[in-house]
């Protein structure tokens, strides 16, 4: 009766609206999995959570309860089970400036605003957009978010020394460090060839750990980063005046904060459906990362998005259902309750190890093959994005790459327009074009055609042809001019019905009779001169 209890609650948090896909078949041995694969996840949060607190320059707790309160909404609402939320480097970056200049309150009260922003960007359905950025941005993406991942592990290399400075460990510090991460690494590898029944990470951060605090080896813990001990989240109001002032200080930061997380979420809810075969979700998962921080502000959390390291934690441990994103939360919660004495003492190397393997299997290693066998404009955008992503920040390299794209694209489509001409029966000179017709192929388009050798009537066929944008209507008006003032007319036949009433919008056609109720793709219409006010 319990089991079956149990099932129905698991199925149930796994239902979604958008994640399709069967579940994987609910025993004991999927809930084993599922809460180990939590457990995992909720080990290599804590270290993360407190260094992005210091990043952004509030303490320890406000992002270990951003990194439970986030976690735990997202899991239960989001769009793709597998992913895991928390507080990241991305957005603390972004908020340590606010923080410097206004205070932990404003930080607050925007990540209220943010989490609203969010929830209109779902209502609106503009998650799918995420659906526009191309394939060599995803790449550069994922590669740039495994060098940081990669690089944010340094700082563990790093000690204390009597100055209270941050300097590079050196002798047999360093070394024990190295020898505690290569031997995590060399286990998570080994593992899963001897067994499955309990994630390869966890036996790892164990067997580590149990090392380390059974020798008493002299290597930093997590307890050397802060404190984790602390209570439940209070309800708490975020003390800033409530005025046109505040609104102008946190606005732009709100903004800037919503769009990085929604574009670091997405992206990763992508990269998690590929591992996982599943789909759509993207709309659902705006709407639960915007409640998830819409709480978060009120609770004393810093705010977050999906993080792709943890996630990518969760999926090679197992983790398929909305389970094991609610266990790592709820973990992370009493480790905060009750045994902060505990993980305090987990070496930070048996993390960073961890974290080293999700770098090699994040790292898309493939790309590095493919850059010569791929077009060089692609090429180009993978190394952009992971360079950008590196050196800026990841909505920044990620908007960056679909420009570049979008602009190799437009380059490639205005080299297609060309004409094929011809007589028609009735004496007519016949331009066949063959391309879309936009802004960028409008200079081509005006090259085709010979206006002093042409037959006074001239007729464009836009049968394999498209009229796309206000450019085009302006050449084609500027094209028809030039002819009218030669004597001659131009008429235009096989127009698409997007075409027609494009152009019928703009008042452009014309026709024998005042309306045409009939629209016909063979009609031969007149184009009307003066409708688009001049090229200027």
């Amino acid at each position: 009766m319990i089991k079956a209890s149990l099932a129905a609650f698991t199925e149930r948090l796994s239902a979604t609206i958008g994640d399709r896909g069967e579940l994987p078949p609910l025993n004991a041995s999927r809930i084993r999995i599922e809460v180990l694969a939590g457990l995992t996840v909720a080990l290599a949060l804590v270290p993360e959570a407190v260094a992005f607190a210091f990043v952004a320059g509030v303490p320890p707790l406000a992002g270990l309860y951003a990194a439970f309160i986030v976690g735990l909404v997202t899991a239960v609402l989001g769009g793709r089970r597998g992913m895991i939320s928390g507080a990241t480097g991305a957005l603390a970056v972004v908020m340590v400036h606010l923080v410097a200049e206004h205070g932990i309150e404003y930080l607050f009260a925007t990540v209220v605003l943010m989490g609203l922003i969010q929830i209109s960007a779902g209502v609106f359905r503009l998650g799918k957009f995420i659906r526009m950025v191309p394939h060599p941005v995803m790449l550069g993406f994922v590669n740039g978010l495994a060098i940081v991942i990669f690089l944010a592990q340094m700082e563990q290399f790093k000690t204390v020394n009597e100055a209270g400075e941050h300097v590079w460990m050196t002798g047999w510090p360093l070394l024990l460090t190295l020898g505690l991460v290569a031997l995590t690494m060399v286990l998570i590898w080994a593992v899963p060839k001897v067994t499955k029944a309990i994630p390869a990470p966890l036996v790892a951060i164990g067997v580590v750990a149990a090392l380390v605090i059974g020798f008493g080896l002299p290597v930093p813990r997590v307890g050397d980063l802060a404190s984790i001990e602390g209570g439940l989240p209070a309800f708490h109001i975020p003390m800033v005046p409530l005025n046109l002032q505040t609104v102008e200080i946190i606005l732009p930061y709100a903004f800037i904060l919503a769009a990085i997380g929604l574009i670091e979420s997405l992206l990763t809810l992508n990269l998690v459906g590929e591992i996982t075969g599943r789909r759509g979700g993207a709309s659902q998962e705006c709407v639960a990362q915007g409640l998830a921080n819409l709480v978060t502000g009120f609770f004393g959390g810093m705010g977050g998005c999906a993080m792709i390291g943890q996630s990518m934690i969760n999926v090679k441990s197992g983790g398929r259902l909305r389970l094991a994103g609610i266990a790592a939360a709820l973990f992370l919660l009493a480790f905060i309750l009750v045994g902060s004495s505990v993980i305090e003492q987990i070496p930070l190397a048996a993390l960073v190890g961890v974290m080293f393997m999700v770098v090699i299997g994040t790292f898309a290693w493939q790309s590095l093959r493919i850059l010569t066998r791929i077009p060089k404009s692609d090429a180009f955008v993978i190394i952009l994005v992971t360079g950008v992503t590196v050196y800026s920040d990841l909505a920044v390299a990620v908007i960056v790459g679909v420009i570049v794209s979008a602009l190799v694209y437009a380059w490639n489509a205005a080299s297609r327009i060309h004409a094929r001409e011809s007589i028609g029966e009735n004496g007519e000179h016949i331009y066949k074009l063959e391309g879309p017709l936009f802004f960028g192929s409008t200079a081509s388009f005006s090259e085709l055609f010979d206006i002093e050798k042409d037959r006074d009537r001239v007729v464009i066929d836009f049968a394999d042809s498209r009229v796309v944008d206000q450019s085009a209507l302006q050449a084609i008006e500027d094209l028809a001019l030039k002819y009218d003032q030669a004597g001659k007319q131009v008429e235009l036949r096989h127009l698409s019905r997007e075409c027609h009433k494009l152009l019928t919008r703009a008042g452009q056609l014309m026709v024998d009779s005042d309306d045409d109720p009939a629209y016909e793709i063979a009609v031969d219409y007149q184009v009307k001169l003066g409708r688009m006010g001049g090229a200027h």
